[in-house]
């Protein structure tokens, strides 16, 4: 492959990661704020699978 095209490939994926990590870190940073919700959709979601 050509360098400049996969250097160019290595950046847009080292993007993509970036960008999904900013995403894991909000939905961490949403649940810690939330606790109790989380807690409640749990039961809910045990409740539906019994």
């Amino acid at each position: 492959m050509n360098a400049e095209l996969e250097y160019s490939v290595m950046q847009h994926h080292a993007a993509e990661l970036r960008q999904a990590a900013a995403e894991q870190r909000r939905v961490r940073e949403a649940s810690k704020n939330r606790p109790s919700e989380r807690r409640h959709r749990s039961v809910f979601a045990r409740f539906l699978a019994s």
